[in-house]
């Protein structure tokens, strides 16, 4: 196991600046995850981290050792693709087996470190299979074992649950996370799946536009948001924001109701309250709404309304029979304020 640096780690391609500065401080045996929506730079930091894309400058270090001209293959860490990049002609046992084939490991240990990760991942009856027999998430734990029985420094996972359906990445990350914590590895995780993120991380690095926004735990970024970004990228639904004006103790929204301000707000002037919608109850007196939507989950209901000409949603434990276009109020329980201007959270 390793640690793992970044520090002032930029990427252009030509002319074209994709990832700005980014500093991560990743400990050892930590699961880390860098999420963000597509495009913003965290499959080209994680293939950078692994050698496969040179970096423009900064620097990054592996057990503390800088790996900035280290080809990928002496890095000492294991990559998990989206694709699963199986050999279809090989099977099972030998797909596992070919990097430790290609490193001239003792036949009996590779055997035996083979039997070890196909025990842990629950292949063994499919070790003489090709690819081609297994269902998608059992060429998945494929993928995962051949990085296993190299027991490398870092795991890489490159949004390896994509490809399958809904169930089965529940059931998936869970065993990834199951499977980090019986070996301690230190990993590296992308997703643009902030669920993902938020049930497996030990660390979540938010990453918009090449920059990180936020680093933190799971419960750090949703509790304390520094800014509208994460605020509204973590968490599902997302959050709600309602233009308003701060105004003493209380803050006036746009669309006529007030609320009180959150704790420690000191700004006056334009604001965007935030209120995640687990956080808005229904009640006799609040904010008026109309109902648009109304979807009932079992354990929940979820509230499509509209508040001043923007969508609200609210999700509530109780049972309601709401119709389109009923008036209904709603009260925030816990609300957040940021800057209209910059995003920032002012409270």
């Amino acid at each position: 196991m390793a640690d793992l640096s970044l520090r002032k780690v930029r990427k252009s391609f030509g002319a074209t600046a994709v990832v700005h500065g980014v500093d991560i401080d990743i400990a050892d045996g930590e699961f880390c995850v860098l999420v963000g929506p597509s495009g913003c730079g965290k499959s080209t930091l994680l293939r950078m981290i692994a050698g496969l894309e040179e970096i423009t400058d900064g620097e990054i270090a592996i057990d503390r050792r800088v790996v900035n001209a280290v080809p990928p293959k002496e890095r000492d860490i294991a990559m998990v693709f989206q694709n699963y990049a199986l050999y279809p002609h090989m099977t099972v046992r030998d797909n596992m087996a070919f990097s430790l084939r290609l490193a001239n490991v003792p036949k009996e240990q590779l055997a035996q470190r083979v039997n070890d990760a196909a025990g842990i991942l629950g292949l063994t009856e499919y070790l003489e299979r090709y690819p081609r027999q297994l269902s998608g998430g059992q060429r998945q734990r494929v993928a995962m074992g051949r990085a296993i029985v190299r027991k490398p420094k870092v795991f890489l996972f490159d949004e390896p649950l994509s490809n399958l359906d809904a169930k089965l990445r529940v059931q998936m990350r869970t065993e990834i996370k199951a499977l980090h914590q019986r070996l301690k590895t230190t990993s590296v995780y992308v997703t643009h799946d902030q669920i993902e993120a938020m049930t497996m991380a030990d660390k979540i690095v938010v990453m918009n536009a090449g920059r990180v926004e936020q680093i933190g735990t799971p419960l750090d970024l949703y509790d304390n948001p520094a800014n509208q970004f994460v605020a509204g990228f973590i968490g599902s639904p997302a959050m709600n924001f309602l233009p308003g004006r701060a105004d003493g103790a209380r803050i006036a929204l746009d669309c006529g109701a007030a609320v009180a301000s959150p704790p420690g707000l000191q700004a006056q002037g334009r604001l965007i309250m935030g209120v995640r919608p687990e956080h808005l109850a229904v009640a006799a007196d609040g904010i008026p709404a109309d109902v648009v939507v109304v979807e009932p989950t079992g354990a929940d209901t979820h509230i499509l309304c509209r508040i001043g000409g923007v969508e609200v949603s609210a999700v509530v434990r109780e049972r309601h029979d709401f119709h389109p276009g009923a008036r209904i109020a709603l009260a925030p329980l816990t609300t957040f304020a940021f800057d209209p201007g910059n995003g920032s959270r002012l409270a």
